[in-house]
């Protein structure tokens, strides 16, 4: 029986799982987590308000209880008071670790430490009661944000910044947030991207869902989309959307309305600036004009907007984990298929997917191939690795460890104390939002 542990319970590693227990029948796997619930990214990076993508968890659920797959939650691999690299990979014949890109890219520029000043991750994991994160006063006297960054994430945090109660209250937003956002003072949110229109890397789907916010106006800056050089017939087909949807809101005429979203272009970020005081009190941007080689620069024209709030969202990055090689350069594994190579050669019996192997690219569905891939590798190295003699149950060794880990049952205790206090606050589900809460969900099982 071939023993392997699979560090990460997000889309990544439900998925490796899944592939090695589909391919061989002779596999079994311990999905490990350093926190107490699974599904990663899926929930604790997705908005509360998008039901459809957190429906996923549904086919991850599938792989989780499959027989042959194990999760234990609440082990730490690494760092301090975790299990060390080298003792987990003495437990398993083989470890795939699928722990994504934990962190922010910087903006590199003056003022980015200013209290006010956030990385779009900690918003995300704040309004998705992610164990670790806290209140940092996000939104107190905040009247005006501003957004930096063009993604997807950044369209989420937009669009939860305007949100109103009655379109949170029915999901899984816990309590504390819910409660700081419907009492919000946010009039205006500057979505902003250093270069143009075309460049952005938002969806069609989730850039719509800003036109439908009640009482809240979205604007564009129809010079931006003239100054924009790239031919729509050139475009890809999500491009092409995008451009035309913006074309929309730069063409009506300005309305009355409670909340307003400004998407603004070729402004790129040069400092962020202090208030009486000394929080963010605006934004400086550089006016930037296209170079005719797919980038921009700058133009020596400058603005300043004003923002109590600012949340930056341009890009997720790996971190190093203690024991493995770490490429701080691309901020991931350095891997060949998925084999992790130290000081040149492939290390038998550990391996990467995910995030953390190929960098924080494509979408939800692009970890499935990235998974296989490495599967593959582990699967053609098996012989050799079936070799090294692994304890019959590595639990047991955990729990030497000073290690107690939360199994299934302990998630579905979890889960049931979820709905149980959706229902004494006269909501669905809503998620516990600390450690100790989680815990003591999980140890009542």
């Amino acid at each position: 029986m071939l023993r392997v542990a699979v560090v990460g319970s997000g889309p990544s590693g439900c998925y490796t799982a899944q592939s090695l227990v589909q391919q061989d029948p002779a596999v079994c796997v311990d999905v490990l987590d350093r926190l107490p619930c699974p599904y990663g990214l899926v929930r604790y990076g997705v908005a509360p308000d998008h039901e459809k993508i957190k429906s996923l968890q549904g086919s991850l659920r599938t792989v989780l209880e499959h027989e042959r797959v194990r999760f234990l939650g609440g082990v730490r691999v690494g760092g301090p008071g975790g299990l060390p690299v080298a003792r987990l990979r003495e437990l398993y014949h083989a470890v795939v670790y699928c722990v994504g890109a934990a962190t922010d890219r910087r903006l590199g520029i003056p003022g980015e430490e200013l209290p006010g000043s956030w990385s779009a991750t900690d918003f995300v994991a704040w309004y998705s009661a992610h164990p670790d994160a806290a209140d940092a006063g996000f939104l107190h006297g905040v009247r005006s944000a501003v957004v930096i960054g063009v993604g997807n994430v950044a369209v989420d945090v937009t669009r939860m910044l305007v949100r109103g109660a009655a379109e949170l209250r029915p999901t899984d937003i816990p309590q504390a947030a819910l409660d700081t956002l419907a009492a919000s003072g946010i009039t205006e949110v500057h979505m902003v991207g250093r270069r143009g229109p075309s460049q952005a890397r938002f969806t069609t789907k989730e850039l719509r869902e800003l036109g439908v916010l009640p009482g809240t106006e979205v604007t564009v800056d129809a010079a931006d989309l003239e100054l924009d050089p790239a031919d729509p017939a050139t475009l890809p087909a999500v491009q092409r959307r995008n451009l035309e949807v913006l074309r929309g809101w730069a063409g009506r005429s300005a309305a009355a309305a409670a909340r307003r979203i400004g998407l603004r272009f070729f402004l790129r970020p040069v400092e962020l600036l202090a208030d009486d005081a000394g929080r963010v009190g605006a934004v400086r941007f550089e006016r930037t004009a296209p170079d005719g080689h797919g980038g921009v620069s700058g133009t020596g024209r400058f603005e300043d907007v004003p923002a109590q709030v600012v949340l930056r969202s341009v890009g997720y990055r790996g971190v190093p984990l203690d024991g493995l090689p770490f490429d701080a350069a691309s901020g991931t594994v350095p891997n060949a298929a998925g084999r992790v190579v130290r000081d040149g050669a492939p290390s038998p019996g550990e391996y990467v997917a995910g995030w953390i192997k190929r960098g924080p690219t494509g979408v939800i569905g692009t970890n499935r191939p990235c998974a296989k891939e490495t599967v593959a590798s582990l699967l053609a190295d098996a012989p050799a690795l079936l070799t090294k003699p692994v304890p019959e149950d590595p639990v047991a060794a955990l729990r030497a460890a000073g290690i107690a880990p939360v199994t299934w049952t302990g998630w579905l205790a979890i889960e049931r104390a979820e709905a149980a206090l959706g229902a004494r606050l006269g909501r669905g589900v809503v998620k516990l939002a600390d450690w100790d809460a989680l815990l003591s969900a999980a140890r009542s099982a």
